[in-house]
């Protein structure tokens, strides 16, 4: 019989690697954008946390033998020490979310025969974000303002001595060794300060939120009910020099914040940090001058000086009708230099940018004055 050919019709591909139309999406999807009511789910200020420094290896315990030299000696290893629990500031860490409640090091490896030394357990890295403190027993241990500062949380344990380190002309023959010690054992608290050149101080419903995503690309809500914020927001404000201002907006004080009214103290720690303060006031409310007033005496109420730092008075919505009529009475009742500015419209805020820029650059000439580095985005 002949063997007659057979036509196999193979399905095409699902997709070519060569045809640009038909190729694999390999684009990397974008974040999608969280609302404020999932931030809060995810934004951590505070955080208790328990570490536990790697215990060390116990020391080896053997004797060396071969033929024609049975009685070579001890040569058991000492073990290796334990890893430490080590804090590390990384700026892409913008809250303390990510840490888990318990650390452990890595532990350390036994010692061996033929003089071998354990190895030395890994350290285990911790990050945070920057301007964490670190509290123990309600005093401060550690201050992390600066990227890739690192603070040893728990030293691992030291490790065990073999049963070569005990050789002596007295004993020749020690069989005595060592295990390895514990790790240090610590309870520590971190809290989060944000880290910011600016900040936006006012009350709720001034406008902060709006001013932040005029003069940036942060997108905090924005919503025409108060306390529509509700975590710190901190937008980066990029100049043709490449310098670059780091903006936070702090959700909004009420009178007695400092006695831990309204969202209280909780925020007014995040102002600690501000090297510059902006206060945001709404001009179109009678006498908007009583809002700076008020300002000011809650900042001073919760810490001595604070209201004195490098500032400027924001005058918002100057795109309404009673906020022209409000302007000239403001500048009249306030020594401080005053901004008038619409966040909706976008009206003068170029000046509001230069202006930021001035205070941004006495702020890094002082530092740098004074033998310091100023912080950088």
């Amino acid at each position: 019989s002949r063997w007659k050919p057979v036509l196999l019709l193979l399905s095409p591909p699902a997709f070519s690697t060569t045809c640009a139309r038909c190729a694999k999406d390999r684009r990397l999807r974008q974040k999608r954008a969280i609302s404020e009511r999932q931030l809060t789910r995810y934004f951590v200020d505070q955080r208790k946390v328990r570490v536990v420094g790697g215990q060390g290896g116990g020391g080896g315990h053997s004797f060396y033998s071969e033929p024609r030299k049975v009685f070579g000696g001890p040569d058991g290893g000492n073990g290796g020490d334990g890893g430490h629990v080590i804090l590390k500031a990384d700026q892409q860490m913008k809250s303390l979310s990510s840490v888990f409640p318990f650390y452990q090091g890595f532990h350390g490896e036994r010692g061996g025969s033929k003089n071998c030394y354990g190895a030395n357990g890994a350290h285990m890295y911790v990050k945070v974000p920057v301007g964490t403190l670190v509290k123990e027993d309600g005093k401060v241990v550690a201050d992390l303002t600066q990227h890739g500062e690192e603070y040893i949380a728990a030293y691992g344990g030291a490790g065990g001595k073999g049963n070569r380190f005990f050789l002596s002309n007295e004993n020749r023959a020690p069989k005595l060794f060592t295990p390895g010690e514990p790790g240090q054992e610590r309870v520590l608290h971190l809290e989060l300060k944000t880290t910011a050149h600016a900040g936006l101080v006012g009350f709720p419903n001034a406008g902060k939120s709006s001013l932040l995503r005029a003069i940036s690309r942060a997108k905090p809500a924005v919503a025409a009910y108060p306390f529509t914020t509700l975590n710190p927001h901190v937008g980066i404000v990029h100049y043709q020099d490449y310098e670059q201002v780091a903006v936070a907006d702090i959700p909004g004080l009420i009178k007695g914040a400092h006695q831990n009214r309204g969202l209280g103290m909780a925020f007014l720690k995040h102002i600690e940090r501000c090297r510059f303060l902006l206060y945001v006031v709404d001009l179109s409310v009678p006498q908007p001058w009583i809002q700076l007033q008020d300002l000011k005496y809650e900042l001073e109420a919760y810490e001595k000086g604070l209201s004195e730092r490098p500032r400027v008075v924001i005058g918002n919505k100057i795109d309404l009708a009673q906020s022209r009529i409000n302007l000239p009475l403001l500048r009249e009742q306030v020594a401080e230099k005053v901004i008038a500015l619409s966040a909706l419209t976008g009206d003068n805020l170029e000046e509001l940018l230069l202006h930021l820029r001035e205070l941004y650059d006495t702020y890094v000439k002082t530092e740098e004055s004074r033998g310091q580095s100023p912080v950088k985005w």
